[in-house]
């Protein structure tokens, strides 16, 4: 087997190993800019549901899941950085693609809510 055909038999796997690559290196990025962040005044937005941030979440979260953050962008100030976490970085993904989209320009997703207690 060449390495083309192996590649055309095995990309949806290579393109997964990849994505989820890039979503650790990322998230490490972030992570390490966590505390020039907090010194900013970012907000830290968990995107879980109210249920998942009930029963654990970092302290000094905020809790708007991701099927309301439309509807309370005004909550969110675009004058400061925002910080998303969520269950494994995929709501938080997809909520950063969201305020991307309405305007904001310091948004972070630092993945996992428990990235942020260390």
């Amino acid at each position: 087997m060449n390495f083309a055909n192996a590649f055309e038999q095995y990309w949806p796997f290579v393109a997964l190993v990849l994505w989820f690559g890039y979503k650790g290196w990322s998230s490490k990025r972030v992570v390490a800019m966590l505390p020039a962040l907090k010194a900013q005044g970012a907000l830290f937005v968990d995107v879980r549901s109210a249920g998942e941030f009930a029963s654990a979440h970092a302290p000094g979260t905020v809790n708007i899941p991701l099927q309301q953050l439309g509807s309370r962008l005004a909550e969110i100030p675009k004058s400061a950085p925002v910080v998303l976490c969520c269950a494994s970085g995929t709501r938080s993904g997809m909520a950063k693609l969201l305020l991307k989209k309405n305007g904001y320009s310091q948004v972070y997703n630092v993945g996992t809510w428990g990235k942020l207690l260390g």
